[in-house]
């Protein structure tokens, strides 16, 4: 009978998460199944990334939901990705203003969230100035013009800096990154954008993508599905490099093994019944 009881405790949790609950609470529904699968791990991975290996890494951090006390996330210990949510709002600011858009988008973003990235400034452990520590106009001169050169830093980023690869040799590093504040990001008008916010920068070239990504049909979010509901906005550099993006789009997720069918079904026929397969 007690077995019984948790296996009806957690169907009842699933269908909350489709029914009522949304999104974040579909991972909630989803972490009860997967939690007795982790207990048997002796040491469960602590750190995954979330769209783009290397530079959407988070932390996992244990009981951050109050009610379930499950953690923010549970990493894969196949793919090294993120599985599911548990707090899928952890670790995020408010996306802040938008440029207007006359479409039934804009009561989306009350309740928009996204995760900084500005913290990923801080590389090298160069403190808490992040770029502007050495592009300060002194240790390294502020440049007298945009016009392309070779640089002899930040190879790892961009290996030869006249062959980025964005843009098909239209435009340079100084085109997107301020030549005089290295923390912000720069447009053709020269308007500064945070990094916390590169769509507005994208969005300034990539017209069609950015309404795409506004209207939903381009990106992911997860969260609420009801319209004008707190959901969390994955911005365009969590899931494209920019600095490769001509040779490499968009590098697709390794799939997880299929999950294991419950005891005693031999098969999943049962969901191609009907018209034709599902």
């Amino acid at each position: 009978m007690d077995f019984l009881h948790k296996s009806s405790k957690i169907v009842l949790l699933a269908l909350c998460g489709f029914l009522v609950g949304g999104l974040s609470t579909y991972g909630i529904a989803y972490a009860a199944e997967e939690k007795p699968a982790e207990t048997q791990s002796a040491q469960p991975v602590t750190e995954c990334f979330e769209s783009r290996a290397g530079f959407s890494s988070v932390t996992r951090v244990e009981n951050v939901d109050p009610k379930y006390g499950y953690p923010n996330v549970k990493c894969s210990q196949t793919t090294g990705a993120v599985l599911w949510w548990g707090d899928p709002f952890y670790g995020t600011i408010p996306m802040g203003e938008m440029p207007s858009i006359n479409d039934k988008t804009r009561g989306d973003f009350a309740n928009a969230v996204v995760k900084p990235r500005e913290p990923q400034l801080v590389y090298f452990n160069m403190g808490p100035n992040g770029c502007k520590t050495c592009h300060d106009g002194k240790i390294v001169p502020y440049p007298k013009n945009k016009k392309p050169r070779l640089i002899g830093m930040h190879q790892d980023i961009v290996n030869n800096s006249l062959e980025l690869m964005h843009g098909r040799g239209a435009i340079w590093c100084l085109d997107c990154h301020s030549a005089k504040n290295r923390n912000k990001l720069v447009d053709r008008e020269g308007n500064e954008f945070s990094f916390n916010q590169p769509q507005k920068l994208c969005g300034s070239c990539h017209g069609e993508n950015y309404i795409d990504w506004r209207a939903g049909i381009h990106g992911k979010r997860i969260g609420s599905w009801k319209t004008g509901g707190k959901k969390r906005w994955w911005v365009c550099t969590e899931c494209h490099n920019p600095h490769t993006v001509q040779i490499e789009r968009f590098n697709p997720l390794q799939p997880e093994p299929a999950p294991a069918l419950p005891r005693g079904m031999k098969n999943a026929d049962y969901e191609r019944a009907g018209d034709g397969e599902h």
